[in-house]
């Protein structure tokens, strides 16, 4: 398990967390400054809202399920989109996230205000977000501390995840030590 809190990891809900925005979310750390705070996306949300709906000249681009992703309770009215490159190159109207990490070396942000036309063919994968979760300076350290959040390491496959509902248990069952036996946790553990 990860201690630190660095872009393109995931910060996985404990079961304790219970905060309906949160509840068994799997967020991935888009930013993250000790001063200025921490900036992510919520990974297995996705809403009733497709994506023809909102933005209909990306859905072409979109990796399903074509929905809006809620991104977390942060400016729910604007879209943040998350884009994989097949190759190192950087295209027009993709920027790429600032980590260290392998699984995420790929993955940037898309401008939604630049024309579709010029990202396709140069993206593999997309999804869009409705909102995003942020944290200020040391609030999600502060949670970490009190048990809300583990911290692991994200892999390739987490961000466009074919089956989002299942991602918390996914992410949490491949970590190491007892970690792993969190995923069989009910989700009313007073039922059990």
């Amino acid at each position: 398990m990860a201690e630190a809190i660095y872009v393109g990891g995931l910060l996985v809900a404990t079961p304790l967390l219970d905060d309906p925005n949160f509840r068994r979310s799997v967020v991935l750390i888009l930013e993250h400054d000790r001063d200025g705070g921490t900036l992510g996306v919520v990974l297995n949300r996705p809403s009733d809202i497709s994506v023809t709906q909102v933005l209909p000249v990306w859905d072409p681009l979109v990796t399903g399920p074509s929905v809006l992703f809620e991104g977390g309770p942060v400016q729910t009215d604007s879209a943040l989109a998350l884009a994989a490159v097949p190759s190192g190159q950087e295209p027009l109207g993709w920027r790429r996230l600032h980590a260290g990490t392998p699984a995420v070396s790929r993955l940037g942000t898309v401008d939604l205000d630049a024309p579709p036309e010029i990202l396709q063919g140069e993206i593999a994968q997309m999804r869009i977000f409705a909102g995003y979760a942020g944290w200020s300076s040391g609030q999600l350290e502060s949670e970490i501390a009190e048990g809300a959040w583990y911290v692991v390491d994200s892999e390739v496959g987490d961000t466009f995840h074919a089956d989002p509902g299942s991602l918390w248990r996914h992410v949490l069952r491949r970590q190491p030590g007892e970690l792993a036996f969190v995923a069989t946790c009910p989700d009313d553990p007073s039922l059990n």
